[in-house]
């Protein structure tokens, strides 16, 4: 690998990973009301201290309907990450049907005064069980 491929040689760098899990307590298969919890962990990567300004998520259900979220930072929150230096949050979606995904993308201000997108890779939501 050359050196400038190396992740870390990068100026900005934002790792995002997930975890999702069906939450059957909250949900309501009866009322088309499916809840999913998700966990998100940040962690900088580049060479850069950056903070998180805002989110935008697109959430589609397995009918294809698309719910967008904007907003500032997350769970209230603008975290500021040094190289290094991760961030970990949980938050939840409804969707009208048992399968669904998210995707989108964190805005981020570095210390350099770059402003960058973090990019959110799909995930899905699954209600686990869909065999009945």
């Amino acid at each position: 690998m050359k050196a400038g491929q190396d992740p870390a040689s990068q100026p900005h760098s934002i790792r995002v990973d997930v975890e999702t899990a069906y939450v059957s307590e909250q949900s309501d298969p009866a009322e088309q009301r499916y809840v999913f919890a998700y966990t998100i962990t940040i962690r900088n990567e580049g060479r850069w201290p950056a903070k998180l300004l805002t989110r935008h998520w697109v959430i589609t259900d397995a009918n294809g309907k698309t719910q967008e979220v904007r907003g500032e930072g997350v769970v209230g929150e603008q975290p500021h990450l040094k190289p290094g230096q991760g961030f970990r949050y949980s938050s939840g979606a409804v969707l009208e049907t048992p399968v669904g995904a998210m995707q989108g993308s964190y805005q981020m201000v570095a210390d350099d005064g770059e402003h960058f997108d973090a990019p959110i890779a799909p995930f899905r939501l699954a209600m686990p069980g869909l065999l009945h």
